[in-house]
């Protein structure tokens, strides 16, 4: 879970930064004022659930640290259950539930609250966790795009869900997904002859991939009752004739944090030009308590899940595929310890089967 909790990380910073280009430009350095960053959800899937802080401070671009460490994070519901998150080890910032503890249950409501050790306080809005809807199909198909000159990037593989909204109204969805690629390069680098050479992975490692700016949301104001078919997901590239491993997500989520991410996914797609109008400023589900001045920024959700898995087969792809460098690795040579990070991890996906 924590892997899936913290997949917006580089999207929000990118996204507030944006935001807060409203400043007089300077060429040299950029100032934003101090603000948190909150990133996090609790689902009915097991735990342990992930809570990210970060903070917007001044910085040039040769410095910059946004790690928002020391807080006291709590995660309560509605029935006074409450668990305080420990801060990882792994890195600073992240605050973690045990996995026995706290869990998501449908039908009741969860709250966060932060405690930074400057003193600021902050709290969500509750949020009330929907049933999950199921994903009834996951599959792809095989397209090729008309008027590419290269033969391997016109190709790939579309991948759609089909699911059946139920027939209340008032369902909010969300998807989501992220691949994972066995690898054997965990360092590399490019030679002055543009060659590249690296070091191997001093055990299994697998590199994560996911669209951090693409934000898939709907609701059922004109579906209500009736079938979600060919939701497209998202295009594996032919860069392989092996199989791509994907893991889906189809969350229910709030009418709250639909609207966030909406608004959020048309701050993505209005970036314009350095001179244009400024887009409007998403602040999400938070707040401080004790100082209502002061600006944060994310949304702290609950979330019913949906998950499936499926192997992309591109062994019916035309030609070459569009591969990769090759890294070229010295024998013998050290190897680099593969790190547990939002792009990859030692960890072998759970329904990993090569």
């Amino acid at each position: 879970m924590k892997r899936r909790a913290l997949a917006y990380t580089p999207l929000l910073l990118f996204i507030f930064l944006m935001v807060a280009c409203v400043t007089e430009f300077q060429p040299d350095a950029v100032s934003i004022p101090p603000s948190l960053i909150v990133e996090g959800q609790i689902t009915d899937q097991p735990g342990p659930y992930s809570v990210k802080l970060t903070r917007s401070a001044d910085y040039s671009y040769t410095s910059l640290n946004l790690l928002e460490t020391g807080a006291t994070v709590t995660i309560e519901d509605n029935l006074g259950n409450r668990e305080t998150l420990k801060e990882t080890t792994a890195g600073g910032g992240i605050y973690q539930t045990s996995a026995t503890g706290i869990r998501g249950v449908v039908g009741r409501s969860y709250k966060l609250t932060i405690q930074t050790k400057a003193g600021k306080k902050y709290e969500s809005e509750p949020e009330v966790l929907p049933p999950s809807v199921p994903i009834q199909k996951l599959y792809y198909e095989y397209t090729k795009e008309a008027g590419v000159i290269n033969t391997a990037k016109s190709q790939g593989w579309n991948v759609y869900i089909d699911a059946k909204d139920p027939e209340t109204t008032g369902n909010y969805y969300r998807w989501d997904w992220v691949s994972y690629e066995f690898t054997a390069v965990c360092y590399q680098r490019e030679l002055p002859n543009g060659t590249l050479t690296g070091l191997g992975c001093c055990s299994n490692c697998w590199n994560i991939n996911r669209c951090y700016t693409c934000i898939n949301v709907t609701s059922d104001v004109n579906v209500n009752g009736n079938a979600i078919g060919r939701q497209f997901i998202m295009r594996v590239p032919y860069k392989s004739k092996g199989r791509y491993y994907l893991e889906v997500q189809q969350q229910s989520i709030s009418k709250g944090a639909y609207e966030f991410w909406k608004s959020v996914k048309g701050l993505v797609n209005n970036t314009g030009g350095l001179f244009d109008t400024a887009p409007a400023t998403v602040r999400g589900n938070l707040r401080c308590t004790n100082d209502p001045a002061t600006a944060v920024y994310g949304y702290f959700g609950a979330t019913g899940l949906s998950e499936q898995y499926i192997n992309v087969d591109r062994s019916d792809g035309e030609g070459v595929p569009d591969l990769d460098p090759i890294v070229n690795i010295p024998q013998p040579s050290a190897c680099v310890v593969c790190e547990n990070s939002i792009y990859r991890t030692p960890n072998q996906p759970r329904w990993w089967q090569f």
